[in-house]
């Protein structure tokens, strides 16, 4: 249940009530708290007596009883969006952000063409994967620390924040030494065990909707991410499965602009999953943005037909600048980085 307050001062004593009766208390801001999210498990009998109680306090404006299956994402909680600070950029409630580059990193050489050619272009972020989750056994599983190292030098070269890619708890440590936003992928949306690993590491997380995830399930692995720890939250819309094979996947936009309503984090989308077609990346990145969402994600390549990876839904540098120029004649200004990000030594993991 959400408890709104009547005043700030209520905290303390609903806080110790909310213990005794075994759940947690977590107010919707450190200072001047003016909403508080009971959350734990407790029988429906137990609930409803709690919330009576506490519905004939003076110190509680409202208590609400269902804010629905993820009360801390929720607009209840936060009717405001959420802004997510990565580094020096900020994601939600402003100008939407373009997050560009490769999705494997391949090269040195490869990385720092395609992530000049983002800070070119307005990109607000840089992405690129590390460690690749691969269908098929046989097929490139990303350089892994390698690709880390490239990652922290291309950051210092453009002074992009970096977006890349954990798989397994134990990579969490190692990944969030470089990584400015990690990235919980489609296939371990429901990965309870890494949700938890993620959150905990206490930095903003990208959580990208998993193949044929229910806008209830993509916001309660958000609810895993935020009840655990982690900073911010950024959710992606990343395509879902479909029985069209003319399309990688189906772009559902319509599901990502009614998650906004649902919850007060950023909503971003990934054209380039989703429809698994380079002439279509842009059309869609651009419907995307019209729609209201709060940014977009494309993979970038220097020459996509030699890629070793989703070279097919790869926009080339020339092709990222159009979709730039196309965004600026719509209207759209792109967020891009305050300040130089923080910076991390190639051998020391940013410390």
């Amino acid at each position: 249940m959400i408890v709104v307050l009547a005043q700030p001062t209520a905290f303390a004593p609903l806080r110790a009530i909310s213990r005794r009766a075994g759940l947690r208390c977590v107010p919707d801001r450190a200072d001047q708290p003016r909403r508080l999210a009971l959350v734990g498990a407790l029988s429906p009998a137990a609930r409803e007596e709690l919330a009576t109680a506490l519905e004939g306090r003076p110190d509680v404006a409202e208590v609400i009883r269902d804010p629905g299956p993820a009360p801390l994402a929720s607009r209840h909680f936060k009717p405001e969006p959420s802004v997510v600070e990565v580094g020096p950029l900020s994601i939600g409630g402003g100008a939407p952000v373009l997050a560009a580059g490769p999705c494997a990193v391949e090269s040195r050489e490869q990385l720092m063409a395609v992530a000049e050619a983002a800070a070119r272009s307005g990109a607000g972020l840089l992405r690129g994967g590390a460690f690749k989750p691969r269908t098929s056994p046989y097929a490139f599983q990303g350089l892994g620390p390698e690709g880390l190292r490239l990652l922290a030098e291309a950051r210092q070269r453009t002074g992009l924040p970096v977006a890349t890619e954990v798989l397994a708890p134990e990579q969490v440590e190692m990944v969030a030494e470089v990584a400015d936003l990690l990235q919980n992928g489609a296939r371990n949306m429901q990965n309870y065990a890494l949700l938890a690993a993620v959150g905990a590491a206490g930095r903003p997380v990208l959580l990208k909707r998993g193949l044929g995830a229910t806008l209830d399930e993509w916001l309660l692995a958000a609810e895993y991410l935020v009840a655990t720890g982690a900073s911010g939250v950024v959710l992606c819309e990343r395509g879902l499965r479909h029985f069209d094979p003319q399309t990688r996947n189906i772009l559902d936009l319509a599901g990502a602009v009614a998650m906004k309503s649902l919850t007060h984090l950023p909503v971003i989308a990934d054209p380039s999953h989703a429809t698994g077609r380079r002439e279509l990346v842009a059309p869609m990145a651009l419907a995307a943005l019209a729609a209201g969402l709060d940014g977009v994600i494309v993979e970038v390549h220097p020459d996509p037909d030699r890629a070793l990876s989703d070279g097919p839904q790869s926009l080339d540098l020339a092709g990222l600048a159009d979709l730039a120029d196309r965004a600026a004649a719509m209207g759209v200004r792109f967020a891009t980085p305050s300040l130089r990000p923080r910076e991390a030594t190639i051998d020391g993991w940013g410390r």
